[in-house]
């Protein structure tokens, strides 16, 4: 395994200095149920708030990830290539090996005392989902909430967790000083599908029942419809179903996301599609020719479609570049500079 001279991108790895030691590494496994065959590598992190590239598609500009590797296990996960930087496998060894960065919350609020920090944005669960399994165990992102919380410091955060409602108190506290954004994933609704492709995860029911208790708490919450899965979960009456039940719960918005295969998730996909779906393997053979991404017709045919039912249902898609308001500001308060939010 591989821990000198890492980087969160492998361009830079031999640039930029050590994120953490070999010597700052201990492993760990814990003997329950719900972390069994689950080793955790407790590091102490040399930094947490990162700069994404400046090729990102992403419409932000730092991002804070206290774990790596996610044993929601989703076959698609476009993160798995990360572990390949420490040596270790993108399949099981993504599920099941996990990075946890110990002292994530005292380098945030190291960061964001800095002279040199100017608050801006910082998104959160854009690489592996912060409110996995292993946050029920460590605690990160109380930590790391308050922070942002006592320095006014915007954010959003993106899950499929259902964990996140452990924290409302302190995102409600953190609404009231600063421009807060919260998603929530769920690219269907279809437990046949859920169960194979997204084993690790809360059912797409209970993460939709995370938007409605955030809503009765006065909490926007906007719902990444992703991935939409072709061949498998496009299906027109399988997209009206989940686009309703988005709606149902109370979501402000809704965007629908095309499932995309970069190397590591793309191996890994396609050796579950040759298990589950060998008839689809050439299908997606054709489809995915052309790279990572689904071609522009269909990705657009499906971002109609969706639209068109969240219309119906009364809901939209996100607007980019709109922040997503928890709560107004109290009268007393300055109100903070608008920041962008949106997370895809």
């Amino acid at each position: 395994m591989r821990w000198d001279n890492l980087s969160d991108h492998p361009a830079a790895a031999t640039a930029d200095p050590a994120l953490f030691g070999a010597d700052a590494v201990v492993t760990r496994t814990f003997d329950t149920p719900e972390f069994r065959d689950i080793t955790f590598h407790e590091v102490r992190a040399r930094s947490i708030v990162n700069r994404v590239p400046g090729a990102s598609r992403m419409p932000f500009e730092w991002t804070v990830n206290p774990y790596r590797g996610c044993s929601h296990a989703c076959v698609y996960c476009f993160a798995r290539k990360t572990h390949s930087y420490l040596d270790l496998d993108t399949g099981l060894g993504f599920d099941s090996q996990i990075v946890v960065k110990v002292n994530a919350p005292e380098l945030v609020r190291r960061r964001l005392a800095s002279p040199s920090w100017h608050g801006a944005h910082i998104a959160m669960g854009t690489n592996v989902d912060c409110y996995q399994r292993a946050e029920g165990r460590y605690r990160l992102m109380p930590g790391i909430i308050s922070a942002l919380r006592d320095h006014a410091n915007p954010f959003s955060i993106l899950t499929k967790g259902t964990l996140i409602l452990r924290d409302l108190p302190l995102l409600v506290e953190a609404a009231e000083v600063t421009e807060v954004g919260i998603s929530v994933s769920v690219g269907f609704t279809d437990h046949e599908l859920w169960r194979t492709v997204e084993p690790g995860t809360p059912a797409p029911e209970r993460r939709l029942d995370v938007v409605r208790r955030l809503a009765e708490h006065g909490i926007g919450c906007s719902v990444l419809m992703a991935p939409v899965i072709p061949f498998l979960g496009d299906r027109p009456d399988q997209l009206r179903a989940t686009v309703r039940a988005i709606a149902d719960a109370g979501a402000d918005s809704v965007t629908p996301l095309v499932l995309h295969l970069r190397p590591g998730a793309r191996e890994w996909f396609t050796t579950w599609l040759h298990r589950h779906h060998p008839q689809l393997v050439g299908r997606y053979e054709r489809m995915y020719a052309g790279g990572s991404y689904a071609p522009t017709w269909y990705q657009r045919r499906i971002t109609r479609q969706v639209h068109e039912l969240a219309d119906e249902f009364g809901i939209g898609p996100a607007r980019r570049g709109a922040a997503r308001r928890i709560a107004p500001p109290r009268p007393e308060r300055e109100e903070p500079a608008p920041t962008q939010l949106t997370l895809m």
